[in-house]
């Protein structure tokens, strides 16, 4: 059982490094420019559009996930 208890402490570690680069706009213009460089072209109303997508979805785990006693 230590075992899952650990392997669960490093997956929410991950998940909240994940959720807080995905907090910042230069996560987004990141993902602008590696999309470009693979040839996906949107338009910038489009990138902004999955912008606040993703605030969205990042804004509506934030309310379910359960904050860490301490």
């Amino acid at each position: 059982m230590p075992e899952l208890v650990d392997t669960d402490l490093r997956v929410m570690k991950a998940i909240n490094y994940i959720f807080s680069r995905l907090k910042e706009a230069s996560t987004y213009r990141g993902l602008a420019v590696l999309g470009a460089a693979v040839g996906i072209s949107l338009d910038p109303s489009q990138w902004n559009a999955i912008a606040a997508a993703a605030a969205g979805i990042i804004g509506l785990v934030e309310v379910f996930r359960k904050e860490k006693s301490r």
